[in-house]
């Protein structure tokens, strides 16, 4: 398991992985590709937000979109582990490797009906925290209600 910052190098492999995870999750956000295939994506890198790749064997196998909104506070805004990888916990391992790389207040939110997706925060946030977490419904601005974890990371 190897993670790296996106840099304009890399961005191709990070745009491409974010075909897969903005499709999975269009049943949820009832996006439609555009007429070339392609599906908007809601968080660019840049500015406050940093990307990173997984890669495992040498093969691109993952991505995330971290904000900083504040000096020390991180949100997970995009998360993907190809199908193929999600096994022996590597998303687990992912979000961990991650979440050590940046100490500080963390939140991450999931979007209404994605509830594997709020089995696999809750799982991999409580390992992390020893389940030391806050879990709410949120009204974010953007998404409407979603279910909020809110941990620090020392």
């Amino acid at each position: 398991m190897n993670i790296v910052t996106v840099d304009e190098t890399n961005m191709p492999v990070y745009l491409n992985l974010s075909q897969p995870y903005e499709a999975e999750f269009s049943v949820y956000t009832k996006k439609v590709p555009d007429d070339q295939g392609v599906f908007a994506m809601d968080t660019l890198i840049g500015g406050n937000v940093r990307g990173f790749l997984l890669y495992i064997d040498n093969a691109p196998a993952g991505l995330a979109a971290i904000a900083e909104t504040a000096i020390g506070h991180y949100e997970v805004c995009d998360f993907y582990v190809v199908p193929v990888f999600r096994k022996n916990r590597m998303g687990q391992q992912f979000a961990h490797q991650l979440f050590a790389m940046m100490p500080g207040e963390w939140v991450s939110k999931q979007i209404a009906g994605a509830d594997h997706a709020v089995a696999f925060w809750r799982r991999t946030i409580g390992a992390y925290t020893d389940g030391v977490f806050v879990e709410d419904i949120y009204a974010d601005s953007y998404w409407g209600p979603v279910t909020r974890q809110c941990f620090s990371v020392k």
